[in-house]
Parts: C-alpha cells; structure tokens; sequence
C-alpha cells in the first residue's frame, strides 16, 4: 500500500448531573416533552447574566480522567471559544483550551495502546430541528455538562476507532456518569482521517510530523454519527475516497463531513476551522479552579472495578471463555447479576454436599460457567432484548434463576421443560420449583417405568425396531423423540438412549 490510514478521535459525551453546567436549570433534555424547556437567561445566553460552575460536573471529569490513567491538572481554567452558529445563544462557548483538567492519559485495546491527549469540561449546545422551511432552535440542550476526550492520531483502522469508542462507552457507563446513548446524542464520536504515504511521515508524541521534503496530506473530520456500525462504515468509505483522490491526482482541503446514512457516504458540510479561528481567551466570569491531592485521592478511592479488569477476573475466576465474558462485561448490569446467579448457585450446590464454595468452584466451574453461559446469554438474554429491559428490570432475580440453573444442573428437569419453566418465570416471576411441581415438568428418571414405555413403543413401531438393529441413528432419534412424546417432554433423554441400547444388545 501507498498510502495508510491515520485517525485520531474527537469523543463528546454528556454528564447526567442534576443541574446544568452554569445554572440550576433541569439537566437531560431528553426528559423534555417540547423545545425548549428547563431553559433561563444562562442558558439562552442574555446579556448580563453570570454562570456558577457545577462541582459534580468537575469531579466526574476528574473521575474519568482517573479512569482512563490520565494527569490531573493542579490548576486549571475555563477559556471562551467564539465562533458563530445558530444554535449557540452566546455566540461564545464555555470550554477549556490549554489547561484541561485531565491530560495524557492512555487506554489498552486489544493489545494496543491508545494515548489521550486530554479530557476537558465544557458546556453543550443547542440543537437545531430541521423541516422543509428552515431549521428551528431548541435550546433545551444547551449548558448540559459535556466533556470532550482527545485522542492523539495513533488509530490504523476503522475497526480500531469503532472498539475504542466501545470501550470509552462502557467505562462511562461503569462510572455511572453518563448513559452515553449515540442515538440519543448522549455519545458523539467524530473522527478525524488522512491518507499518508507510506515511510514518509512518523507520530511523535501527539503529532504527525512530516519526513524531509514531504508534504502531509490534509485531514477530515467526519461528523454527525449516531451509531458505531456508522461510525466503522464512514472512516472506511473515507479511507477510500481520499485514497482514490490521491491516486488520481485530485486536491484534498482539510474539510468537516457529514455522514449520510441512506446513500451510505460522507459528504462536504464546510471547511475545518483551527484553534486560531475560535480566539480562545480566559473566561473571565469564571475563577481558576485548583485541584488538591486530597480531592484526587478521595475520588480515586471511588473508582469502580473497570470493564477491561472485570473480564480478566471472569476469566479466570469464573473460567468464562473469551467470548462470554466479552458479552458479560459489555454491561454493568449484567455482570453484576452474572455474579450473583454464580454465587447463588453455587451456595445451592454446596448446601447439597459436603463441598465449600471454593471446592464447588473449583472442581465444577468449567460445567457451572458453560450452563449459566447457554442459559444467561443465551436464553434470558433473548427476552430481555425482546423487551428492552435489563435484568435488574427483569421479573426473575438472580436467586430464582441461580435455583432453576440447579435444576438443570442436577438433573431434575431437561432442556425442553426448563425453557417452558423460564417462559413462566419470566412472565410471572415465580420461582421454579414451584413451577416444575404444578406443571408435573420434573424429570422422570425411573428406569422401571420408562422401561414400560420403552417397551409400548417398541411393540407400536416394530419397523424402527428393525431399522435400529440395522443401526439406523434416525430409527434410535426417532424412538427417542416418541419416548419424549409420550412422557409429555419429561423424560431424561440420556436414560432412553441408554435403555435403547440396553435392549438392542
């Protein structure tokens, strides 16, 4: 290849503080039934009117920081960045510029290292509605605290952008300070891409510096992305359309692009401003602020067990495999009540014998990880996203449903009648043994009586009786799906066989 990808992020994500970021005014504009509400004269940006800095805002932007392994700055400011749009009251925006509250920090993604540059505190802006008349301003948005993560342009691929997003988004949500919702605009990812040949140009620090005589190809910044398929799909369809520009000897200008969804390419909205075009200067209503040690280790203290952490543990605590845990992990909530079916499970089963948890764990983990596998993820999974509620939401708590995983796991009901259990429970929330005993779905492991209906269907299909001696495997499938028939889906499927081959021999 001539020329290779080279792409840094822009992340904005909004805090879910009570208030706004310089008033009192509601926070989460999505909570509002029309435009503009939960606004006042801060927020719409009236002459004479002074802003008062949320605390929470600041402390959650330090947590972040922290989070993502970053400095935090001893002192720091708030600057104006003045530039003119319609859905910006003031015609300035209250942000920070070269002394962010948290900078040079770093995230590990599969293996490789993503440096951040900063993670700074600002104020969001309105929203603009468009309709076949024009566009129509709502300012309900406008002060939520917002903060902007900066990566340094050390990603190679669209697939590396898109994962990295991922993994903010969960952190974010881990520290429970945004829901980081891209379709609700909680999360704005925006990229910034270039081609550049191949040996002639190296990344020291935060840059990208030319090799020699070499002229650095101008960059894009795609924007307006609501999903991270989107997202993926607009970095590759750049990559591809600045590498064919470069091939055929077209101009390249450094460019702002959209992303349009139905033709599924990237279109030009406007040029790219530089930081000398914003006129940054000192906000000058607002004080300094000076970080202590004490409030950096205080809120240290408060850090979560983080995603990338949590995986590794299930992995080795719980002998998830990969792709489980990667599912498990992927949500909070999940997790915890992941944790919590283990731990009940495995208190049912040491109850039952002479084994401590530890024990149980240990020697059963393999088999215990691999049902709650099949059965959480799989099954429950399934009507939770039916639904969209999580499983805190869900009617079945983790005790119940750690009961019915110890049904399965020592055989008192089978595949067929557990789903029909869970079918109940999650519709009802009862729990499952009541249900197995109602509905009579207990498995029949009596050999004596599953030798009479053995028996009865072997003298009812005599030809499959043949067929079996001649070892057919859809004869022994058959009489087994007949056996199951008849004991109404109760009947344990390894005991037929075995009784089958028993009387085959």
């Amino acid at each position: 290849m001539k020329y290779i990808p080279v792409i840094g992020m822009e992340i904005h994500a909004e805090l879910k503080t009570a208030s706004k970021m310089f008033c009192s005014c509601p926070n989460g504009y999505e909570l509002s039934e029309k435009p503009n509400q939960n606004i006042c004269p801060v927020c719409m940006g009236h002459p004479g009117t002074l802003p008062n800095m949320n605390q929470q805002a600041v402390e959650w932007t330090i947590l972040v920081g922290l989070a993502l392994n970053c400095q935090i700055a001893k002192f720091t400011k708030f600057d104006r960045k003045n530039y003119f749009y319609p859905d910006l009251p003031k015609g300035y925006q209250v942000s920070q510029y070269d002394q962010p509250l948290t900078f040079d920090g770093h995230l590990k993604i599969n293996g490789k290292t993503v440096d951040i540059i900063r993670i700074h505190l600002e104020e969001d802006t309105g929203k603009l509605v468009h309709d076949g008349a024009g566009a129509l301003v709502d300012l309900t948005r406008a002060g939520t605290p917002l903060i902007e993560l900066v990566t340094s342009p050390c990603l190679e691929s669209a697939q590396e952008a898109k994962e990295f997003c991922q993994a903010y988004q969960q952190i974010l949500r881990y520290l429970e300070v945004s829901e980081a919702d891209m379709e609700k605009g909680q999360m704005r990812c925006e990229a910034n891409v270039s081609m550049q040949e191949v040996g002639r140009f190296i990344i020291e620090g935060h840059d990208i510096n030319p090799l020699l005589d070499y002229r650095l190809n101008p960059k894009s910044e795609l924007k307006n992305i609501n999903s991270f398929r989107a997202l993926e799909r607009a970095i590759e369809f750049e990559i591809v359309r600045q590498t064919k520009a470069l091939e055929n000897g077209d101009k390249l200008i450094q460019e702002t692009r959209g992303w349009d969804e139905k033709t599924q390419t990237t279109f030009s909205q406007r040029s790219k401003e530089t930081a000398a075009d914003y006129r940054y200067f000192p906000e000058p209503d607002l004080p300094p602020l000076s970080i202590s040690d004490n409030l950096v280790t205080k809120l240290r203290a408060t850090l979560p067990e983080l995603p990338f952490d949590k995986l590794e543990r299930f992995i080795s605590q719980y002998q998830f495999d990969l792709d489980t845990a990667k599912v498990l992990v992927s949500d909070k909530n999940l997790a915890s009540y992941a944790e919590q079916v283990i731990s009940e499970m495995i208190e049912w089963i040491s109850s039952a014998s002479d084994k401590s948890g530890e024990q149980v764990l240990h020697d059963e983990g393999p088999k215990i990880s691999k049902l709650i596998s099949n059965w959480l993820v799989n099954r429950l999974l399934k009507h939770l996203n039916e639904e969209k509620i999580s499983p805190q939401d869900s009617k079945i708590n983790p005790e119940n449903f750690a009961e019915l995983m110890t049904l399965i796991y020592e055989g008192q009901v089978n595949n067929l009648a557990a789903q029909q259990i869970l079918e109940e429970m999650f519709n009802t929330g009862r729990d499952p043994k009541t249900i197995m005993n109602e509905k009579n779905l207990g498995q029949m492991g009596d050999e004596k009586e599953l030798e009479k209906i053995i028996d009865k269907i072997l003298s009812d299909n005599p030809k499959a009786l043949i067929d079996l001696k001649a070892g057919k495997e859809n004869a022994l499938k058959f009489l087994v799906g007949q056996a199951m028939r008849e004991t109404k889906g109760t009947a344990n499927p390894q005991i037929i066989n075995d009784l089958l081959q028993k009387k085959l021999n």
